[in-house]
């Protein structure tokens, strides 16, 4: 039997899991009147007081007042078809910041009948968590089922992941989790593979604008900006609801009724600057510096300027982008442009010279010198056949005659004996043959016909023959 990572049945202090367990099975008739009162009194939630954010106040009653995830909320969607069937299974909603992932686990646990529980991993408490389940089972045998809504479930361990499982395969509730980061990255396979991953979107233009007019409809004015500033507004939430309604209500608050509106620069003085949206060690970092990659190999340098900067101003470390500009310029450039190499390193010193900012300009440009470089992966290609057959033909000998003969022995033995120095040939070409007896000579590299590599090609394709002719 898998034991419970809230089990402390090796705390002789303190009451095993069968204790607590079994307490949790008997509850007084009072418990669950109280616990029964709070399940119907969440599924009729009252409106919240006139003072309560904008958010809160604005928070949608049903499913078909979400914004911006309709693929989801929809009668096709995932979650539309879940409320239709009145059964709902065990979810990771994952999404950015401000997309409405709180407000969709709750609406689903109204819409559904479900008792709705949540708890945050911000701050987990097992006691919380033993409650939680305890109180479940309890409304099970009532026949009233559980969603127990775990906000920022990445936030828990491993080991504290697995203690969910045996709670969500006998059904006692029904998880949502909701995360920011890649579950993948942050969620175990065991849990992963009891749910099911919705993505939600950041929210579009029209979605944001929606959100907006009904805050103007709530408070009966009309948000103090210029039709300018109201597009950069949300144009600077990016996608995220959450806080975009918390600038319109900062700017409610300190524009009076009847004022002039605000045009960009009064409002961006007015409002906080919007962090970018990223974390250099998650979902956002690998994101962008594929984007960085593929967008240099694809030859578009005003992409990838604009990736580099994103990274920039996100605060991602200097050298870091120089290692990954560097693997750049040996996959998808090589002997097409033999500077791009160069071109990096020489960009690093600049940098370790100069420091930032200015150091950043060298950064800029060889990436734009990487972006318009002829491409080539010539190079990446030709050690990926190498390697191979280097591991399956390890033991065959080069030539004798091409093997250094430091001794009397070895001369004696033919090492270095029939060696043509190419200097002494007609091009500096002899044409020997360098590969083992055993493996059979092959073209490895195949350079293309773009940029320097052009000029290598037409050598290449001369030596060939002339090795042939031999």
């Amino acid at each position: 039997m898998r034991q419970s990572v809230f089990d402390s049945s090796d705390d002789p202090k303190r009451p095993s899991r069968k204790g607590w367990w079994a307490h949790a099975r008997a509850p007084s008739l009072a418990a669950m009147a109280d616990l029964f009162g709070n399940a119907v009194a969440a599924a009729k939630r009252d409106a919240p007081p006139a003072d309560a954010p904008l958010a809160e106040r604005l928070r949608p009653r049903s499913l078909a007042e979400v914004v911006g995830q309709e693929h989801l909320t929809g009668p096709n969607g995932s979650l539309g078809r879940m409320v239709a069937a009145g059964r709902l299974s065990s979810l990771i909603l994952w999404g950015p910041p401000g997309t409405g992932k709180t407000t969709i686990a709750r609406l689903l646990a109204d819409a559904a009948g479900y008792r709705f529980h949540t708890l945050s991993a911000v701050f987990p408490a097992v006691a919380d968590l033993r409650r939680a389940f305890a109180d479940a089972e309890t409304a099970a045998r009532a026949g009233q089922r559980t969603l127990l809504f775990v906000d920022e479930i990445h936030r828990f361990n491993r080991a504290q992941q697995d203690g969910f499982l045996p709670f969500v395969e006998a059904g006692t509730v029904t998880l949502i989790g909701a995360t920011t980061e890649n579950p993948s990255f942050e969620l175990n396979s065991a849990l992963l593979s009891r749910c099911q991953v919705l993505v939600l979107q950041s929210l579009p233009a029209p979605a944001l604008e929606a959100l907006l007019a009904r805050a103007e409809t709530l408070t009966g004015r009309a948000l103090p900006l210029t039709d300018a500033a109201r597009a950069a507004l949300i144009d600077g939430a990016q996608g995220d609801g959450r806080y975009l309604l918390g600038q319109a209500e900062a700017l409610f608050a300190a524009v009076p009724p009847g004022a002039a509106p605000l045009d960009v620069d009064a409002a961006r003085t007015l409002l906080q600057r919007r962090l970018p949206n990223y974390d250099k060690d998650r979902e956002a970092h690998y994101g962008l510096i594929s984007a960085l990659h593929k967008s240099i190999r694809g030859s578009d340098p005003d992409a990838a300027l604009y990736y580099l900067a994103r990274m920039l101003v996100g605060g991602e470390e200097p050298l870091y982008l120089l290692r990954r500009l560097a693997r750049a310029a040996v996959e998808d450039i090589g002997l097409a442009d033999p500077t791009a190499l160069p071109a990096v390193m020489a960009a690093k010193d600049a940098y370790d010279f100069l420091g930032s900012p200015e150091g950043e300009l060298a950064i800029a440009q060889v990436c734009l010198h990487l972006a318009t470089a002829p491409k080539s992966n010539a190079v990446y290609a030709a050690m990926g056949a190498a390697m191979p057959l280097a591991r399956a033909t390890g033991a065959a000998d080069p030539p004798k005659r091409i093997q250094g003969a430091p001794t009397r022995l070895m001369r004696d033995l033919g090492y270095g004996r029939g060696y043509e120095y190419d200097h002494d040939s007609p091009d500096a070409f002899s044409g020997a043959d360098f590969w083992p007896e055993a493996v059979e000579p092959r073209a490895l590299y195949q350079p293309t016909t773009r940029g320097a590599e052009a000029a290598i090609a037409e050598r290449l394709t001369r030596w060939r023959e002339l090795r042939r002719g031999r």
